[in-house]
């Protein structure tokens, strides 16, 4: 009851729904008609998101003051073949919330001297799985659901880095890369005021990056709760279409979001009946495959 009560109330903030239900219905809207509908998803889900996502970001900014890029790569450093990778996939989680952040840093390592591999378990595991993304989804998905995502992120990266090792690429490595400012320069040590300042400048700025993501993403899933019908969607994405993950993942592949814009689609998908394995192959893609290409 007490881990429910945390999931639903904290979590996914069901209060909160409710509330702007009440609120909609006051000023004469109908939350059950397909408009009302589609106007309290999107309130809701913009609302919650966003203070969880400020909240993670700070949390997750102040762990990340501890491991500056110098440190990463030293840690990364100090071992070697898959447990490189596994230590290179860990510390992707509590790096920067998107590719666009983590791709300079993994241009840094890879011109530091790190295996090629390595730098890409880093670099599949840094945009698709973190713990901000683990809160989001345990709130709207479940706490097994996310710990799946999780863990099926993790081993992505980790069987992707190696299988880029084993194949020994690194004379594809673009001369602009090997070329590339290393992360060798020591990071000063920070004082606590300090990394809570650093911490506030990460909610501004990230929030800045992300948000218009989760607009989209929130409008998109409003349109798909509320007006796309559910038979059409079981039909695309559910069980009876056995190329469903195949799509999903096509699909995904031209789309550019994070995690925190991904998430109201894969939400509003769910509810009309896609298949989880589905869902989440399509979250992958979008998260990883599309920032990458």
């Amino acid at each position: 009851m007490i881990w429910g009560f945390i999931q639903n109330q904290m979590l996914g903030m069901k209060w909160l729904n409710e509330l702007i239900g009440k609120i909609l219905t006051v000023v004469g809207l109908d939350v059950n008609s397909r408009l009302g509908g589609s106007i309290q998803f999107f309130i809701y889900d913009v609302l919650k998101i966003t203070v969880l996502l400020c909240f993670l970001i700070y949390v997750i900014s102040y762990i990340q003051s501890y491991f500056p890029p110098e440190r990463s790569k030293k840690i990364m450093g100090k071992f070697k073949g898959v447990s490189a990778n596994c230590i290179a996939a860990l510390l992707g989680t509590v790096t920067p919330f998107c590719s666009c952040s983590s791709i300079p840093l993994f241009i840094g390592f890879t011109s530091a001297g790190l295996p090629l591999g390595v730098t890409f378990s880093f670099l599949i595991s840094s945009p698709m799985v973190d713990l901000g993304s683990l809160i989001l989804l345990m709130s709207i998905f479940g706490t097994k659901v996310a710990v799946v995502y999780v863990i099926f992120g993790l081993v992505i990266a980790v069987v992707g880095g190696t299988f880029i090792e084993k194949m020994h690429l690194e004379n594809y490595v673009e001369d602009f890369i090997r070329n590339a400012s290393a992360v060798d320069i020591d990071s000063p040590t920070l004082t606590q005021k300090e990394r809570l300042e650093y911490a506030k400048d990460q909610v501004v700025s990230t929030f800045k990056k992300v948000f218009p993501y989760i607009l989209v993403g929130v409008g998109i899933g409003a349109l798909i709760h509320n007006w796309i019908p559910e038979v059409w969607v079981e039909s695309i994405l559910g069980s009876n279409n056995p190329f469903g993950v195949i799509l999903a993942t096509l699909i995904g592949i031209p789309m550019y979001a994070d995690i925190f814009g991904t998430i109201p689609i894969a939400e509003a998908l769910l509810a009309k009946g896609a298949q989880l394995g589905t869902i989440l192959s399509f979250m992958m893609a979008v998260t990883t495959l599309s920032s990458h290409l």
